[in-house]
């Protein structure tokens, strides 16, 4: 008995050492095989139903069907008006670069940089080009559109536009075409010139809707960009991210542009490199630009000589574009790139003219 006994107890942990695999294997198959397993009693089933929401426009219902959020108030709207821009973690609908790293998204095709300013780069000498080219009146203009109701052109006026070629205000309602891409209602002064003109006026704002002159304005709570659709998401109207000039255009029916007022804070620089290589400046009769200089802009890298350099470059292209500068005029501030510069300054707003001859050079 002692004997039996002994090989009794030497047996034991071998058996436990095969139990134990066992129930974990069986527990495992369970696990397998239980959530598959046939029940009539329908309540006692774990179901998982996925209600995916995209831009938020339409919803996937559990049977399939796909129902849009606005589906009772859909109709003809170019993109939701009640919704701004959405996917973006910076101002505007852009995302937020620092301006010394590049994108990483792979090689574009990238404006032709004009040669130094000096023999070798030297920031002195670009910001000296610079700021004399956008500075430098090159047509002239009989007839003027200023803000308020004075006509006297000064170097002081805040902006002019030409209306050489327009018998204003227009017999024929809405026979020119108007853009406004402004914040804050900073372009209350221009869109209602262009309202007095008899313009068709549209308004660019991704802020909360505001106030329109007598319902005379048309306002779209969309931004511009200079980049197509990213993230596999594709630029469709409705889904709130920045377009591009040309797919907005295209979108309301617009051949061109007759006044174009472009206050873009800091993304003018990669837009205007976009108009100059796809072509967009052709649809633009006058350009009203505000150009931004504290910081390099929206994904401009470089130095500080380097980003004049591009900033010089890119304004260039309205004048291969057949535009020439009719009117400049400086804001606030005395900093470039954040250096202090006392005869320069921070902001300044340019009447860039499509002249095609018409426009009589100083």
């Amino acid at each position: 008995m002692r004997a039996g006994s002994g090989g009794l107890r030497r047996l034991l942990p071998r058996l436990c050492l095969l139990i134990i695999p066992l129930l974990l294997l069986l527990q495992i198959l369970v696990g397998v095989i239980l959530p598959g397993t046939h029940r009539d009693d329908s309540s006692q089933e774990f179901a998982f139903t996925i209600i995916s929401i995209e831009s938020g426009r339409s919803v996937s219902l559990p049977d399939g069907s796909v129902k849009s959020r606005n589906a009772e108030n859909s109709g003809p709207e170019l993109w939701d008006e009640e919704e701004g821009p959405r996917g973006a973690s910076g101002p505007h609908g852009y995302e937020i670069r620092n301006e010394e790293t590049p994108r990483q998204e792979g090689a574009r095709q990238q404006l032709a940089l004009w040669p130094w300013a000096a023999s070798r780069p030297s920031l002195t000498a670009e910001v000296e080009r610079f700021v004399t080219y956008i500075t430098t009146p090159q047509v002239q203009c009989s007839q003027v559109l200023l803000p308020g109701e004075s006509q006297a052109v000064t170097l002081t006026s805040s902006w002019a536009l030409c209306a050489d070629g327009w018998k204003l205000p227009l017999d024929q309602p809405r026979s020119c075409v108007s853009y406004s891409f402004s914040m804050d209602q900073k372009d209350r002064a221009f869109v209602e010139k262009m309202l007095w003109a008899g313009c068709e006026v549209h308004q660019f704002d991704p802020s909360p809707r505001r106030e329109s002159a007598s319902g005379r304005v048309q306002q779209h709570r969309i931004w511009i960009d200079w980049r197509g659709p990213r993230g596999g998401v594709q630029n469709r109207p409705g889904n709130g991210l920045p377009r591009r000039l040309s797919a907005i255009m295209d979108t309301l029916g617009h051949r061109e542009v007759h006044f174009l007022n472009a206050d873009l804070e800091s993304a003018e620089w990669r837009v205007l490199e976009s108009w100059a290589l796809d072509g967009t400046l052709g649809r633009i009769q006058q350009l009203l630009l505000t150009v931004h200089l504290q910081w390099a802009g929206f994904e401009v890298a470089g130095s500080d000589t380097e980003v004049v350099r591009f900033w010089y470059s890119a304004i260039r292209g309205l004048d291969v574009a057949g535009f020439s500068l009719l009117h400049s005029a400086a804001g606030t501030g005395n900093t470039i790139l954040r250096h202090p510069l006392p005869k320069v300054h921070s902001t300044y707003t340019l009447t860039w003219v499509k002249t095609e001859g018409v426009l009589g050079s100083d």
